[in-house]
């Protein structure tokens, strides 16, 4: 079982915290730290505004701006990790942040679950040949089968989450891992963004999760994004253990239902109706918590430049974003391609979700 320490943009930028949080997670016994490689232009339009967050409303675009860094600051991180004894993994979150981790060196990507459906992105992640870690929140099961399409070949590992800071554990609906192994045929785990530190977690790794994801911070008083909803070094210590003793207890196998007697001792552990709470009914759907978020957390296709009608919509004035909740959302970006060349009936604003009443399209092009 692979235990990750999400430390994101944690760092802030500042070298100094950022080994300081790879130190705590290698005490802490994770397996690998896990960053984020920020350009701002590749997950939102400048005009996205304030959008909230755990520790309050947020300019999400100008904050991502600030937290952009130079590629020798992420090799400075590879070579921290690699003296601490750990792995790295990064999330790249558009092409450009793709290809500098691929000429970084990395082993594998992860993709966070707003880029699921970033149709690009997959392609290009998996023209790498490099194992990927896919985190499955805000999705239906048509999302994660066709995301899986574009990854043909690919060694992959499904991340079950709820996308939502905090996320209410009893939403985790953690029966959903063994469905998602037999349909799918990949490994599977948990990106646990709850509150509790050991709830999730040792119920997933006990139905014999594959990665155990959780943030990381060295205080919850920090000025990093997810410092609110992260938990310190000694409770993810505390996780590593009771993660570890329950995927020790169960025979080695692929992510199955528990039997009576784990689940009497969970319980136990737990209390009865949390536990039972957050295993679910295992039934994939959207989570309560993610609804409002479906559909722009997720990517969609927004104008980057004003485009007046008549006008041919060309490759660099259409980018696959994330909406957020102050900007419409357009098309899904599996539609790009009958996008770009297509011609514009009716002036289309920059920053603007496009949608199909936005165009004329071309004959052959259909939804």
């Amino acid at each position: 079982m692979l235990i990750i320490a999400e430390i994101g943009t944690s760092h802030g930028g500042d070298l100094l915290r950022a080994r300081e949080l790879i130190a705590a997670a290698a005490e802490a016994g994770a397996d690998c730290a896990k960053f984020q490689y920020v350009i701002a232009a590749e997950i939102l339009h400048p005009a996205t505004g304030l959008v909230e967050l755990p520790g309050g409303a947020v300019d999400l675009y100008r904050r991502f701006e600030t937290l952009q860094q130079p590629q020798a600051f992420y090799r400075q991180l590879i070579d921290a990790c690699r003296a601490a004894g750990i792995e790295f993994l990064c999330t790249p979150f558009g092409a450009e942040s793709a290809r500098r981790l691929q000429q970084l060196g990395v082993t594998r990507f992860k993709v966070a679950s707003p880029e699921l459906n970033h149709a690009p992105l997959l392609r290009q992640l998996a023209g790498y040949g490099k194992p990927l870690i896919l985190s499955t929140g805000v999705s239906l099961l048509g999302d994660i089968e066709r995301a899986l399409g574009q990854l043909r070949g690919v060694a992959v590992t499904l991340l079950h989450c709820v996308t939502a800071y905090p996320a209410p554990e009893q939403q985790y609906n953690l029966r959903l891992l063994p469905l998602l192994q037999r349909l799918f045929g990949v490994p599977c785990g948990v990106s646990d963004h709850s509150a509790d530190p050991l709830l999730v977690p040792t119920v997933a790794a006990a139905l014999g999760a594959a990665v155990i994801e959780k943030h990381i911070t060295l205080t919850h008083d920090g000025d990093g994004l997810d410092d609110p909803i992260a938990v310190t070094p000694v409770d993810f210590a505390r996780m590593v253990r009771m993660a570890r003793a329950a995927a020790e207890a169960r025979p080695p196998a692929a992510v199955s239902d528990l039997t009576p007697e784990r689940l009497t001792e969970l319980q136990r552990e737990f209390g009865r109706r949390r536990v039972e709470a957050v295993l679910g009914d295992g039934r994939k759907g959207l989570a309560a918590a993610e609804l409002a978020n479906y559909g722009r957390s997720n990517r969609s296709l927004h104008a980057l430049r004003d485009i007046p009608a008549g006008a041919t919509v060309a490759s660099d004035a259409v980018a696959v974003l994330r909406s957020e909740h102050n900007l419409s959302p357009g098309l899904s970006p599996w539609l790009l391609d009958a996008v770009i060349g297509a011609v514009a009936a009716r002036d289309i604003a920059d920053g603007a979700g496009i949608v199909w009443e936005d165009l004329i399209r071309r004959r052959g092009h259909d939804e």
